[in-house]
């Protein structure tokens, strides 16, 4: 049926992780650099909570094509019309395209006329004219299955208490057909209870599951970048808060012994030992900055060692916030990637992010 949204999980903490598109401009460097030259350092809480997180997309995104049902055969009107999957639609004639509903709502009152579609791609906007066939129960269809948000768990890695933001999964949130990076029309993160944990193994990759309720925010999200999703967080309805610790900038970052804080059993947090076997040059990975292996049998027991979901989770070394877990090798799940938690600071406190904050 055409518009049907399918939901999955989105926090997949593997090594073949898409990055595609940040819709944050890179123009925090200045700002990372005050925020490390504050007075003692910044402090942020490391978390390791598990959350439910509902992003809805900015527009309708094409996840696939497919043949209008009672049509004629070929290519289907979107196809022909130069529309491809991984397209955001934002209009339709003269109506502005914000949810699957809107597009249903559009496309009935087309008929078989001509209509001009606006899509986004690769962050640029194309303008088409697409011609609409009649179904076997003679609706007007385009032949698009489309998804205008996801819903899923992951970690949330740390919380600025003196600006109320935090930081979570280390990486964006993608479309799980497209590899998309979904553009943020809004979003809000809910407390979640890890009820069951599928243990990773060789080429099987595990998954921590949870329930939440999608009615009870506890805060919301300003930015989906490569380098994690951002939000503002109630602290009245929010998790336990641990001790801020500073954060590290990346050359205090050493291979040795680390603790990660992670959430895989109810809504408690605990704490279990790695390694960071090797630190990687800045930009040789994007935001894969260091390889960590589990070291902790308690972990690696009820685990197997990464599981999807616990992308996010904070990593502490000698005292400091020094990153965050990302992925998880496949045919290891002992061993995945990290990304510095400068990196994600630098995201988190751009000069357009801090607009939105402060705006509020």
């Amino acid at each position: 049926m055409e518009g049907t949204v399918r939901k999955k999980k989105f926090c997949k903490a593997v090594i073949v992780f898409s990055l595609v598109i940040s819709i944050i401009s890179a123009s925090g460097a200045s700002n990372v650099n005050a925020v490390f030259s504050s007075k003692g350092g910044h402090l942020l809480v490391p978390m390791g909570n598990t959350v439910g997180i509902k992003l809805k997309s900015d527009g309708v995104l094409v996840v696939g094509l497919s043949q209008v049902e009672g049509g004629t055969f070929g290519p289907t009107p979107a196809a022909s019309a130069g529309i491809r999957a991984g397209d955001i639609i934002t209009q339709l004639n003269a109506k502005k395209i914000e949810s699957v509903e809107d597009f249903r709502s559009a496309v009935k009152s087309l008929g078989e006329k001509p209509a001009t579609v606006r899509v986004r791609r690769n962050g640029k906007d194309h303008q088409m004219t697409v011609v609409p066939v009649r179904n076997k129960n003679g609706e007007a269809e385009l032949g698009v299955w489309l998804r205008d948000g996801i819903v899923g768990i992951g970690t949330v890695t740390f919380y600025d208490a003196d600006k109320k933001i935090f930081g979570a999964l280390g990486h964006s949130v993608n479309d799980i057909d497209t590899g998309i990076v979904l553009p943020l029309k809004s979003g809000s993160i809910m407390k979640s209870n890890i009820v069951s944990v599928i243990k990773g193994a060789n080429g099987s990759p595990g998954e921590l599951r949870g329930s939440f309720d999608l009615l009870s925010s506890i805060g919301r999200l300003y930015a989906n970048t490569p380098k994690g999703i951002f939000g503002t967080l109630e602290q009245s309805k929010g998790m336990a808060l641990r001790e801020a610790i500073p954060a590290a900038k990346r050359n205090e970052i050493k291979t040795g012994k680390a603790t990660i804080l992670s959430n895989i059993s109810g809504d408690s947090v605990e704490e279990f030992e790695i390694e960071i076997s090797r630190i990687y040059p800045p930009g040789e990975n994007g935001v894969r900055d260091m390889m960590i292996t589990v070291t902790d049998e308690n972990l690696i027991d009820r685990t197997g060692g990464i599981v999807q979901g616990m992308s996010g989770s904070p990593i502490i070394q000698n005292g400091k916030l020094v990153g965050a877990v990302t992925h998880v090798l496949v045919n290891d799940p002992c061993r995945g990637y990290a990304i510095a938690i400068e990196n994600m600071i630098e995201a988190a406190f751009t000069r357009n992010a801090a607009s939105i904050i402060f705006s509020a």
